[in-house]
């Protein structure tokens, strides 16, 4: 029985080996792939989410300011039209 289980030995011996190289070529297949999608997004000058993120904050903050002015306009060009209606009231003796 002993020479078969060395037999035996060897053979799960080299599975494992097989396996790990297996995982080796794997990743480093991997690797290579995920450095070329990397380097194609980079050449399609594509935003990064963070970009995205600081946009979007700029926009909302810029919206933000844009309704605020909108209504002083409005403010103004009420008291405007109404500076312009006493001025052009005729005064009553």
């Amino acid at each position: 029985m002993p020479p078969s289980n060395r037999l035996f030995d060897e053979f799960a011996r080299l599975a494992i080996d097989a396996a790990g190289a297996a995982q080796g070529v794997r990743r480093e297949a991997e690797t290579v792939f995920k450095a070329q999608i990397e380097r194609l997004i980079r050449d399609m000058d594509i935003a990064s989410r963070e970009e995205v993120d600081v946009l979007r904050d700029l926009v909302a903050a810029l919206r933000s300011q844009n309704d605020t002015l909108a209504a002083r306009v409005a403010a103004l060009e009420g008291k405007a039209a109404g500076v312009e209606t006493a001025a052009t009231k005729p005064e009553s003796k």
